[in-house]
């Protein structure tokens, strides 16, 4: 399916064609030129269905679609359909948890299990197993693991239970010491939280971040509304995937957003309109190193001294880079037939979000982030983004 035509759609009147996008070391590139670069690069790469947003000094200045819902029907998408955003869940529950500390909720550093009246795997499970700490009993590690650990993954989960040879939940190495990537443990944190608050994860960032933000066609779990205008996720041969409907609400990982409200989510963290700039601060501060030579696979395992020059590191529920522009606090997000990454420089106010339906996107986030902000920084081999021309 090469050469396919995509259609692309400006939405934003602030955008023009000849309205030009500033990078981070001070070049320029207008919006027409941008549009034909990544006309040419979903083409070459048969990228199905994209949608990206461009920040300059904190405000959206580039906010376009390109390609399709769904590859059979040629439906175009809008910067109003629905996504899966997969562990951009996971960035916007860092936002949500560090609400809950500003009021005093939550403190950062204190055992999570000090919170709860009896153990947690004493409390029975209600949803389909994410609430399940049964293993934890002989797990007894568990107790030390704060709201800290969870948001910047050292918490020694593992990324899910599913993935261990037993499809246990086990505390992998003492918490504290060491990074390991876990969806597990932003869920652990939602639980507890779920527990002392008497309300469910979709109600409190209902409360929290999406109502006051006004991202009304943003929710933890699949609502019916979503239903008229929705993108299904390809394969790399531009089959599709069965859309899954049925998640119940985890905080790393089913979030279903549309480019315009994970436009206003940026924003928002972009000009504190939800945090404070302490907070904000905190959550893009320093936690843990990282120095594997992946994020994941078996080079996950192996140290490197690659990625030394920008420090790579974890936050709060955000990774950390360094660079001559400041701090790049970024996020990703992969599952079947979604692929999506978003970084901001806080400092500069420069940033981009890149929402995708087909899995060859990765292959061109290399070349998307170089032209669109000038970001050479991001760790694209760690992330497994091998461009499309050097598989």
């Amino acid at each position: 399916m090469k050469n396919l035509c995509f259609l692309l759609l400006a939405v934003l009147p602030l955008t023009t064609q000849a309205q030009a996008i500033t990078r981070l070391d001070g070049s320029k590139i207008t919006a027409a030129a941008l549009d034909q670069k990544i006309q040419a690069l979903v083409n070459a790469a048969d990228v199905h269905g994209l949608a990206i947003t461009v920040f300059n000094n904190k405000e959206p200045v580039y906010n376009k679609t390109f390609g399709y819902k769904r590859l059979d029907t040629k439906e175009p998408i809008k910067t109003s359909t629905n996504f899966y955003g997969a562990s951009l869940s996971k960035a916007v529950f860092a936002v949500l948890v560090m609400k809950l500390v500003e009021e005093g909720v939550l403190d950062l550093d204190t055992p999570l299990q000090d919170y709860l009246p009896k153990p947690i795997y004493a409390y029975v499970p209600t949803k389909k197993w994410h609430d399940d700490f049964r293993d934890l009993e002989h797990a007894p590690l568990y107790k030390a693991i704060t709201a800290r650990m969870c948001l910047a993954h050292t918490t020694g989960f593992p990324n899910w239970r599913w993935y261990e040879e037993d499809q246990k939940l086990k505390v992998k190495h003492t918490p504290g010491t060491k990074y390991l990537y876990s969806g597990e443990g932003m869920v652990y944190l939602q639980v507890v939280l779920e527990y002392m608050m008497g309300k469910g994860l979709e109600e409190l960032a209902q409360e929290k971040v999406f109502g006051p933000l006004g991202m009304k066609q943003t929710s933890y779990t699949w609502q019916p509304r979503f239903e008229k205008d929705y993108v299904v996720g390809h394969n790399a041969k531009g089959e599709l995937y069965e859309k899954d409907k049925d998640n119940e609400a985890r905080s790393g990982s089913t979030l279903e957003t549309t480019l315009d409200d994970y436009t206003l989510f940026t924003e928002a963290v972009l000009q504190h309109k939800l945090l404070s700039p302490s907070s904000t601060q905190e959550i893009f501060s320093l936690q843990i190193r990282i120095r594997s030579v992946q994020k994941f696979g078996p080079l996950s395992a192996r140290d490197t001294t690659a990625n030394d020059a920008i420090n790579l590191s974890y936050g709060l529920g955000w990774g950390l880079l360094q660079s001559p522009y400041g701090t790049g606090a970024f996020k990703e997000g992969h599952g079947d037939g979604f692929q999506h990454y978003a970084i901001i420089f806080p400092e500069q106010g420069t940033g981009i979000i890149i929402l995708s339906n087909s899995d060859n996107a990765e292959s061109i986030f290399q070349y998307l982030l170089e032209t669109a902000i000038g970001d050479t920084f991001t760790p694209w081999y760690w992330e497994n983004y091998i461009p499309y021309d050097k598989k």
